[in-house]
């Protein structure tokens, strides 16, 4: 098989309508045209075909801003601003830092681009192969960024952006053939958004959702994105695999009506030793407590230091340790978390601390 076979399909296809213009059986057919006899050959529509073309103008334009001479760590922001259009308010918390820090990296790596006259243009395959990690980056922060937007707007319409993190995942994934993580990461946002339609526009925590209202179709679509990524991967698999089995995961229950726990905190572990992120932390902190009761998870989350600026789900899994740790704190913990949020998700954390603080002041374990 070759490595590219639909370049291979459109080469041999190109040769043989040369030879066949060539041919003393065209040339007696019909009047030879004088315009074939220049030294680049006859013309053909299988000319103008690239092979190595991504054919989508976004992912084009992503791998563009992906340019070595930018700053590694503005990168990604930069693609999320300029190609797919997000504030850099929304960027900022995507990414737990200060909005007016992120507004000042955009702006001089904007000044650099200029002042250094950084050329712009769509990287050969090799090159995008350099490339790709910032670009993958990009598209799930995207998601992660719209992904709310799914639960109001179906992930199939022009105006998901959630939906187009999807698209742009798949898109990806099937160009480079390959390449385990991009079919990763179409996995985990199609198994992502499959839980969308439980939510119906408002919050509903994932241990609490019914799965009969799940997505079937998307489940199966990222289960078969999981796969194609688990045969094509050689040696340990990457941080964005392990992320989109854990949705598997999860996205099982559907079948078994249980969350295999020890199976989470299994990829949990293996996620954190390769990635130890603040997100994949916390997640870590979170199943811990479903394992190990309420103290464990708090004491995971003790190792962990947030932002300054606060992280939100750090602080939501925190309010909700100690609600069931019976802490007379949870319900400020709470307050604090829907500070940190938005929309549905500040709307229910505000809903658990009214609750909380309407009940009798609970008897603490230790006392």
């Amino acid at each position: 098989m070759p490595h590219n076979p639909e370049g291979w399909l459109v080469t041999v296809a190109r040769n043989r309508q040369r030879d066949t213009w060539k041919s003393a059986a065209a040339r007696t057919r019909s009047p030879w045209d004088e315009s074939r006899d220049g030294a680049s050959g006859p013309h053909s529509p299988l000319d103008e075909i690239d092979p190595d073309a991504i054919g989508d103008r976004r992912l084009e334009l992503l791998f563009v801003c992906a340019h070595p001479a930018i700053d590694p760590a503005v990168r990604v922001p930069l693609m999320l601003q300029v190609v797919l259009g997000f504030e850099a308010a929304q960027i900022a918390a995507a990414f737990a830092l200060p909005p007016a820090t992120v507004a000042q990296r955009l702006v001089r790596a904007k000044r650099r681009i200029r002042d250094a006259r950084i050329p712009f243009g769509v990287p050969s395959g090799t090159m995008r192969a350099e490339r790709l990690p910032a670009v993958l980056e990009a598209v799930y922060g995207c998601f992660a960024i719209a992904r709310n937007d799914a639960d109001e707007t179906p992930h199939d319409t022009p105006e998901s952006m959630a939906g187009e993190g999807l698209h742009l995942a798949v898109t990806l994934a099937v160009l480079l053939e390959n390449e385990p993580e991009a079919w990763s990461l179409a996995a985990l946002i199609a198994l992502s958004l499959s839980r969308a339609t439980a939510r119906q526009g408002r919050f509903v925590p994932l241990t609490n959702q019914d799965p009969g209202l799940w997505d079937a179709d998307l489940i199966a679509e990222g289960e078969t994105f999981l796969r194609r990524a688990a045969t094509v991967t050689v040696g340990a698999p990457g941080r964005i695999q392990l992320e989109a089995a854990m949705q598997a995961v999860h996205a099982a229950r559907r079948h078994t009506g249980e969350v295999d726990w020890p199976a989470l905190a299994q990829l949990s572990a293996a996620l954190v030793s390769i990635a130890p992120t603040l997100g994949a932390r916390v997640a870590q902190a979170a199943i811990t407590g479903q394992l190990s009761g309420p103290r464990a998870g708090l004491a995971a989350l003790a190792g962990i230091n947030p932002p300054p600026s606060g992280f939100q789900p750090y602080l939501a899994v925190r309010a909700e340790l100690l609600a069931k740790a019976g802490d007379p704190d949870a319900a400020a913990a709470f307050t604090a978390a829907a500070n940190a949020a938005t929309g549905p998700v500040a709307e229910y954390l505000q809903a658990r601390a009214a609750v909380l603080r309407n009940l009798p002041s609970p008897v603490h374990p230790d006392s």
